[in-house]
Formats: C-alpha cells, sequence, structure tokens
C-alpha cells in the first residue's frame, strides 16, 4: 500500500457550515474560560501503564496547586482503581472546598448507579454522561436510529437526576456530551442536548454544561469555530447553559480550535496539562493559559514553576515532554542561531523591569515560568558572538568589547565545528581562559614595580622568557604607556577597556586591550585581577603573546 494519488476516491473533505453572519473571527478572547483537567480520567486511559493510585494523587495534588477548579478524577464505573480513588478522595478530605471533581460515565443504568455510589459524601461533583450521536457510530456501531440516540440520552439524564435527588447533601452539576460532536449534523446535536435539558431543567443559578468535543479532529478550527456559534445561537436555555469544548488534537489544531471555540461563545474547556490524551492528545491546558498569559490576561492558572509541573507529569505519564513543545520544553526558549541570539541579548539588556516585553525572539519572559536566562542563549557550530558574549556575561560577569566578541567567536567557531556539538558556558569561558587569560608564552610576567610622580610613571617589569628571568623599563604619562615604553617590541594600542566584575571585597577588575604589532593584525588581550593596574598589564602581555605567537605560525 502507498498514499493514493488520487485520496479522494477515499476521503472526503468536510461540508463548510452556513453561517455567514459569523460573528467569532472578529472577536478576541477578553475572559478566561472555566479550566477543567482530564489527565486523571482521558489522559490516564490513554497511557501505555494507567497511573496507580499514588502517582493519581500525586497528580492531583499538582492540579490543585496549580489552581484548576474543575478535575475529572476518573471513570468511577469502569475501574475499581478509579472507584477506590474517588472514595480515599472523598473519605480522607483531599478535596478543597473550592474545587469541584468531576467523574465520567457511560448513558446506561447500572454504570450511572456505580457512579453516584463512588460519589458519596461529596460536597460537590459534576457527573458527565456521553453517548456517542455522530452518523457513522448510530449505523456502524450501534445500528440505532436519530430517536434511539435519543431516547438513550433522555434515559440516563433520568436516572442521574433521580439519583441526584437521593444524595441530596452533594451540591450535584450535570455534564452531558453529544460524543464525536464534531462529525454530528448540528441541529441534531442541538436536538439531543435540548431534549436532556428537557429531562434536567437546568437555571440560570444552577446551570448543566453542555460539553462538545471534537473527539475525532476532521476539519480545520474555523469549522469547529462555526459549529459551537451556531450551536449557542440555536440551543434552548442558553442562559443555563455553560457550553465545554474538549478538543483533540488528531490534525495539529487542538489548540487553534479551543482557542477560536472560545471566541464563538464557549465558556469551559476540558484539557490534559502539556497535551497528553487519546492518539494525538487532547488540548494542551498549559498552552493555552500561557497564551492568553501573553496577551495581558491572567489565565488564573499559576506556572510559575514550570520545571516542577512537567516533572510531575512527566513522572506520572510516564511519557517525556517533547524538548520544542511550547513554553515547557527544553529548548523553547534557547538560541542557536547568531542573529537570533544577538537580537535577544540587545533586547534583555534594553528591557526595562517594569515595561511591556520586547524581547526579539522570546514571547513570553522565561522568569515568568520559573526558567533561568541560562538556557536561554546556548551555543553550537550555528552561534554568533551574540550568543558566546551573553554566556560570558550572564555567568561570568565578561562584559568582552565588540571587536573582542568577533575575534573570539571566530576561536569558539572553530572548536564548536571541531567537536561537532554545542558548547556550555563553562567550556566557552574555560576556552576564553587558555586563549586570552593563559597566553603567557613567549613572555610571562611575573611581577612589576610601578612609581608615580607628577603625573609621570615609570615601570619595571619582570619576565620570564625560555626560562630566563628579564628586566623591562619604561616611563610614560600613565601605567600603560610606561610599559609600552619598556617593551623590546614596536607595539601600538588601539583600543582600552575596563570593568569591574563583582562588587565589594570580593570584586575584580577585568581589563582588554586591542594591541597591533608591527603595523600587523589587532589583536585583543585580556587579564583579570584584583589590581585595575595588574589586570591592564596581563591584558597587554596576553595581546603581545598572541600577536607572537601568531606572527611565529604566519611565517
Amino acid at each position: 500500500m502507498s498514499m493514493l494519488k488520487d485520496p479522494s476516491r477515499k476521503y472526503r473533505a468536510f461540508t463548510p457550515i452556513n453561517l455567514p453572519d459569523r460573528t467569532w473571527p472578529s472577536k478576541t478572547i477578553t475572559e478566561v474560560p472555566i479550566w477543567c483537567s482530564s489527565d486523571l480520567r482521558d489522559g490516564n486511559q490513554s497511557l501505555i501503564e494507567p497511573m496507580d493510585a499514588e502517582k493519581k494523587m500525586r497528580f492531583f495534588k499538582t492540579l490543585v496547586q496549580v489552581g484548576v477548579k474543575q478535575i475529572e478524577v476518573g471513570f468511577p464505573s469502569a475501574s475499581q482503581t478509579d472507584f477506590d480513588f474517588v472514595r480515599t478522595l472523598i473519605t480522607d478530605g483531599h478535596i478543597p472546598d473550592d474545587t469541584t471533581i468531576q467523574v465520567l460515565t457511560q448513558a446506561r443504568e447500572d454504570l450511572i448507579t456505580r457512579t453516584f455510589e463512588s460519589l458519596k459524601g461529596a460536597k460537590k461533583a459534576i457527573v458527565h454522561v456521553y453517548n456517542a450521536t455522530a452518523p457513522s457510530f448510530r449505523r456502524i456501531v450501534f445500528n440505532l436510529d436519530k430517536a434511539g440516540v435519543v431516547n438513550i440520552a433522555t434515559s440516563a439524564a433520568k436516572v442521574i437526576k433521580r439519583l441526584a435527588e437521593q444524595q441530596s447533601e452533594t451540591q450535584w452539576t450535570f455534564q452531558y456530551s453529544p460524543e464525536i460532536f464534531s462529525s454530528t449534523e448540528l441541529d441534531f446535536a442541538v436536538e439531543v442536548c435540548d431534549a436532556v435539558l428537557d429531562v434536567w431543567q437546568p437555571t440560570p443559578d444552577n446551570k448543566v454544561i453542555l460539553n462538545l468535543p471534537t473527539t475525532v479532529e476532521v476539519a480545520t478550527p474555523n469549522v469547529y469555530a462555526d459549529q459551537i456559534e451556531w450551536f449557542g445561537r440555536n440551543i434552548s436555555r442558553r442562559d443555563s447553559v455553560l457550553i465545554s469544548l474538549h478538543t483533540h488534537n488528531d490534525r495539529g489544531t487542538g489548540v487553534a480550535a479551543s482557542e477560536l471555540g472560545l471566541m464563538a461563545g464557549a465558556d469551559r474547556v476540558e484539557g490534559c496539562l502539556f497535551g497528553n490524551g487519546e492518539r494525538t492528545g487532547n488540548v494542551d491546558l498549559v498552552n493555552l493559559a500561557l497564551n492568553l498569559y501573553t496577551q495581558g490576561i491572567n489565565p488564573g492558572l499559576d506556572f510559575s514553576d514550570i520545571d516542577a509541573v512537567r516533572k510531575v507529569v512527566e513522572e506520572c505519564n510516564q511519557l517525556p515532554v517533547h524538548p520544542r513543545h511550547p513554553y515547557v520544553g527544553d529548548l523553547v526558549h534557547t538560541a542557536f542561531s547568531g542573529s537570533h541570539q544577538d537580537a535577544i541579548r540587545k533586547g534583555l539588556a534594553q528591557q526595562q523591569e517594569d515595561a511591556i516585553w520586547e524581547v526579539p525572539y522570546l514571547p513570553i519572559d522565561p522568569a515568568d515560568i520559573g526558567r533561568s536566562y541560562e538556557a536561554v542563549i546556548r551555543v553550537n557550530s550555528q552561534s554568533g558572538k551574540g550568543g558566546i558574549t551573553f554566556l560570558l556575561e550572564q555567568e561570568y560577569g565578561v562584559c568582552l568589547p565588540r571587536r573582542m566578541q568577533i575575534e573570539f567567536s571566530q576561536v569558539v567557531q572553530k572548536e564548536t565545528d571541531r567537536l561537532g556539538l554545542e558548547m556550555t558556558a563553562e567550556q566557552i569561558y574555560s576556552l576564553f581562559k587558555t586563549e586570552f587569560l593563559q597566553a603567557s608564552s613567549p613572555y610571562a610576567l611575573k611581577g612589576h614595580r610601578l612609581q608615580e610622580e607628577n603625573g609621570t610613571s615609570a615601570v619595571d617589569v619582570e619576565v620570564i622568557s625560555n626560562n630566563e628571568t628579564k628586566h623591562w623599563s619604561g616611563i610614560g604619562k600613565g601605567p600603560l604607556e610606561a610599559l609600552v615604553a619598556a617593551l623590546p617590541f614596536d607595539v601600538e594600542i588601539m583600543d582600552y577597556s575596563e570593568h569591574a566584575i563583582g562588587a565589594g571585597t570580593n570584586a575584580k577588575a577585568a581589563a582588554y586591550i586591542e594591541l597591533r604589532m608591527d603595523g600587523g593584525r589587532a589583536l585583543h588581550g585580556a587579564g583579570i585581577d584584583e589590581n585595575l593596574t595588574t589586570a591592564s598589564f596581563r591584558a597587554l602581555f596576553s595581546a603581545l603573546n598572541r600577536a607572537l605567537v601568531q606572527a611565529q605560525e604566519a611565517a
């Protein structure tokens, strides 16, 4: 078998929704939806090895800590593990007063009864019932007509209403899902849901949740938005209904479908942290929430330590989060490209603490979600001076002059090409020390004596070369001019800069010199010492030695 040259013989395009006066395209999301996590149910049932009770409890507490107020905790009628977990949550007092647990059940009386047994003693609970409504399921799976499907839904609704009245100590919310809503005729989806509402009789003070899932994503997200807007216009008792979205990611547009669905009037979103779930997964609640955050809207979910959340999810699901996953992946805040690194470095340097975030290539400040800037820029063979400079500044306080950045980047580029790997900040600083701070051959500066009087400096430097000690003396208007006069070489200082590393008694001085010898190519040197004059002398000898070595290699 291979891909068909004419796939239209096997597949058909989804018919667009006739909604010429659609309003959602001109809207923006300004209100935070009700968040419901389905990690412990939909996410759990998609795992190769479902979570045990300990992992489910750890996951539940993480969701509570993040701030999710509605949590679908299981399918108690289908699993003894889920039944026992729901009982533990209730009897051991693990559910905060502001958190509502949700459980799923199929539309069968025995399963609904078992579900209510699991919820005895709960302060608040959402009972979520579903049955498939799409034509293919009616025809292929159940061999039912539309009336038969409606009867399944309303019969289940009646059982739920009766059992809820028998457990009146619990504050109940009812939820119905026309499963495969994404492939169901819209008028029939409204017909089924209206029939369920007629049984439950919701009010504005006691609303029912109608959950409209893209159980299988079959069209572009704009079609789903049209479906949601059309449904919202035509469902009865709209003021007594919460329209809930439950998007999957079969076409890779689950996040877009949920966002457009919210623009189309939905009130609530079900999904999983980092998008776990059947097949390609449920919509990613973290992605949705942080998308809102970057638009200036507090999503009501706290991902200040997103790596800690990811750790729990990975360990409980036994699935890794992809390194390119939005916001949380190891590499999503990382730039290897030289031009990207340069733009990020400049953006971070100019970013004011309380100003609007405007750092190129970074839609969110990594610090807001607990990420350090250490991972923002990493260096490999694609990197340039910007990334190298950033890492030296951030990790070691070394701020190279611009022309020295260019010169050192060539040294790093040569090393990354040789290794074929990225380089860490530690490796880059080690290379910097080898190339500049330890450039002590052929002439090593052992010590110096400096005398200054009436604006004149006299210097005597002790130098070791070929195991011989030499003394060079010179006079000038300042220490550096005196040192240049002492050298037995014709050199010219092209540029000099200095800065402090650290503060207080532990501060050191860093000095950088660009030196040209005998009219040749200008090269840089660097020196670091507690004493600024010593640092500048070390920088000059660093540049001198590098120039002499390169001249010898070129000869």
